[in-house]
């Protein structure tokens, strides 16, 4: 793969990633990376990815370098069909994050992806409620109704919380597990290298790194390939101090076992 094409995807990616969050897609790349449009179209080998502003604002990224496409959903949460009243959310996520030493905004991340703040939400494979439970974690976290906002925000929370422990506060680690399972996150020594995993992992970065620093945050080097920053690791037992945005460089090399 050319110089010139690394550089001009990394310097596309960097620049992307402050714009305003009205995308009605977001495409993910196997490295990690994912990149706001508004539509997308099959040229040859290529896929041209349509961002906003004018027609002739587009970027074209290989098609093979695509994992998949990701609708925005990016509903406020006072708006969201089935969600929660966002008082007494806000005190579930307080209460239960202070208890498990998890950053509230981190927890909230998770909820927007896993069920975008529906407690009705049931998935097709069987997880419930806002923090998505398969029933036979629900069980063993000591979980009755797993549809219950309180219950299920604190199991979720304590799961996530010893996911973090279990991999040294590896934020990245943590999150590919919550979504794949712990024994698929240790097959690949990493993020299993799963389109909707590498999108999932994407998403809660994307929304947490928005939510702490904004839109107008420096971005770390994507020409780095250290896998994934330092600063994504948490702080056991205190809430994962990330003082810069963090950022999932190569998710392919982090499977193979670095």
């Amino acid at each position: 793969m050319e110089l010139g094409y690394k550089f001009g995807i990394a310097t596309a990616l960097l620049a992307l990633a402050s714009l305003p969050a009205c995308a009605a897609e977001m495409a993910v790349l196997r490295n990690g990376f994912s990149i706001h449009d508004q539509r997308h179209e099959a040229r040859d080998n290529m896929t041209r990815l349509y961002l906003t502003g004018a027609p002739d604002n587009y970027v074209d990224v290989p098609t093979a370098d695509i994992a998949g496409f990701d609708e925005e959903e990016d509903t406020p949460l006072a708006q969201a069909s089935g969600s929660a009243p966002a008082s007494n959310l806000d005190a579930v996520v307080s209460a239960a994050s202070s208890r498990n030493n998890i950053d509230p905004d981190l927890v909230n991340s998770v909820i927007r992806a896993e069920s975008g703040f529906n407690p009705n939400a049931v998935s097709r494979k069987g997880a419930q409620g806002l923090m998505q439970l398969m029933p036979q974690t629900a069980a063993r976290l000591g979980v009755q109704n797993a549809m219950d906002p309180t219950a299920n925000v604190e199991a979720g929370t304590r799961y996530l919380r010893d996911l973090l422990a279990l991999y040294h506060n590896d934020l990245i680690k943590a999150l590919a597990a919550y979504n794949a399972g712990p024994e698929r996150v240790e097959q690949y020594h990493g993020v299993p290298p799963y389109p909707e995993t590498v999108a999932y992992v994407a998403r809660i970065i994307r929304d947490f790194n928005r939510t702490k620093f904004g839109p107008q945050s420096p971005q770390p080097d994507p020409a780095s390939n250290r896998g994934v920053e330092q600063n994504s690791k948490a702080t056991a037992p205190g809430r994962p101090k990330i003082v810069r945005p963090v950022a999932v460089h190569d998710t392919s090399s982090t499977a193979a076992g670095s």
